[in-house]
């Protein structure tokens, strides 16, 4: 089982093509790289996944967070709007944290807060 748990919401598999002047131009698989070899320097192997279902993003959580120290979410718009995956968080006690690859306050009001 992976130590640490990378989850990426909808729309991330698009990263490279879709808004390259708010996204970069990165790829999610050239991120999940640089994120594993990071977490391997640490001792910490990491397991990574991206859905674009709501429903997805909660079943990989309860399958692979037993045994997973710590979570990394970017939960993309479901962060603004997802109970589910709140409650799937605040169930499985998961240290986690959230991150954005473009400066959320910086944008549309509704980017502005998170319901996780």
């Amino acid at each position: 089982m992976a130590s640490i748990l990378l989850l990426n919401g909808p729309n991330l598999n698009l990263l490279g093509q879709r808004e390259p002047e708010v996204y970069g131009r990165a790829t999610l698989a050239d991120i999940e790289q640089r994120c594993r070899d990071e977490a391997e320097t640490l001792g910490h192997e990491l397991a990574c996944r991206q859905s674009n279902s709501e429903g997805g993003m909660v079943d990989w959580l309860q399958q692979n967070a037993p045994g997973s120290r710590y979570l990394i979410i970017n939960p993309g718009a479901y962060g603004h709007t997802s109970i589910a995956l709140r409650d799937a968080l605040l169930g499985l006690a998961l240290p986690f944290v959230e991150v954005h690859l473009s400066n959320v306050h910086a944008r549309e009001e509704f980017r502005r807060s998170s319901m996780l």
